[in-house]
This record gives C-alpha cells, structure tokens and sequence, in this order.
C-alpha cells in the first residue's frame, strides 16, 4: 500500500498496479473502511481499480496528519466486516439496432452471434468501479473469447442503457453519451436516479449477470 500526495486537499491510496480481484478487493475494504470513520475532515472517497482517492478539507487537517491516520487503520484491512455485494440482473436486447457493433465482434472473435451472446451472458461479472458517467460500472472479466477492441472514431451519441465491451472490461451507458466501447445490445433498466440515494444501481463489489431478451 502506498500513500501519496494527489492535489492540494487530496491524497491517492494504492495498492496495485493492474486490475485483479485481490487489488480489487483491498480497494473495497479500505473504500468501506474509510467510510466507516465518518470524519468531518473527509470529503469525499472514490474508490478506482487499483486504488482509492481521498479528498480532505485543508482547513481540517493536512496531507500528513491525515497520511498517518489511515496508515494506522488502513494497516489491517483483513479485518474489515464489508456488506455483502448486490447480485443485480441485467435483462439485455442483443444485436440489431440495439446492439450495432455485434456482428463485429462476432466476426472478430470468429464466433457466430449467438455464440458471443451466450459467452457474454455465461459470466458473473465484478463491478470493479463506477464512473466515467453517472452510474457507468466497469465489469470484469470478460470471457476472453470475446474480447474486441475499442472503436478506432469513438461515437458521439449512443442510447441510454446501451451495453458495451472492450477489451477484457464489458460495461452499461446509464445515459446518451459519446461511447468508444463496441455497442452489443441495450438494457431497459435505469442505473442511475438522482432522486433515490445511493443514486448508482451498482455500486463497487456488486455482481452482474445478464440475461438475453428472448
């Protein structure tokens, strides 16, 4: 674990340098932990792949006192109790308007459709971090078979809830946005609601499972 100067009122927390699910899982540990203080002097936790960004009011306290404080509590992360993950079910449109790019991934994996919608429907999926947009979680890990490169000219507009991969990472647009992910289909539920705490359907820990509408 590293902690580091990140601006002039926050601080970085790593504890990696590539995503797995042991980084992953001392990244939610130390996210609930954190949260669990209940400092005045934190502003806001924003746990990533490979670390969490702490952000402090420096009227509080200072990089330092703050860097010795969660060296201490940070320094037996095991044994920090964190709530079960949400299993959420992502019902799915594949291929078609919904899902444009498809028959290219299934044409660059050299795999039919259906073989591609069934990988990617065959994985419980970790949601290693939320964000990009509102609400946007980055779920791993995709079956390799289907992995496929991000688009070479990025779309400006995609719909809300469309589903996308990229690499090794599969992932849902809360809302209409530019996208550089290949677009395999679009979902009808809503991730994100500014009117209903925590706001984000999924949050980090959660898992995923999508299933095809028939």
């Amino acid at each position: 674990m590293i902690i580091q100067r990140y601006a002039e009122n926050a601080l970085r927390i790593i504890f990696g340098s590539q995503i797995d699910m042991e980084v992953h899982e001392q990244v939610r540990r130390a996210f609930f932990l954190l949260i669990s203080l209940h400092r005045i002097d934190i502003i806001e936790i924003i746990p990533s792949f490979c670390s969490c960004l702490v952000i402090y009011e420096d009227d509080l306290t200072s990089y330092e006192t703050l860097a010795d404080l969660l060296n201490e509590r940070l320094a037996n992360l095991s044994a920090v109790e964190m709530p079960p993950p949400q299993v959420h079910e992502i019902t799915v449109h594949y291929g078609g308007d919904y899902g444009p790019d498809l028959s290219f991934v299934a044409k660059h994996c050299q795999l039919s459709v259906s073989e591609v919608i069934e990988r990617h429907c065959a994985e419980l999926y970790t949601v290693f971090t939320v964000g990009f947009t509102p609400g946007f979680p980055y779920l791993g890990t995709l079956d390799e078979r289907i992995t496929a490169p991000r688009l070479e000219t990025p779309r400006t507009r995609i719909p809300a809830g469309s589903v996308g991969i990229a690499q090794r990472q599969t992932g849902i647009y809360p809302f209409e946005s530019p996208a550089g992910w290949q677009i395999i289909g679009r979902t009808d539920i809503r991730l994100f609601d500014p009117a209903r705490p925590p706001y984000s359907l999924m949050q980090i820990g959660d898992k995923v499972r999508f299933i095809e509408v028939q």
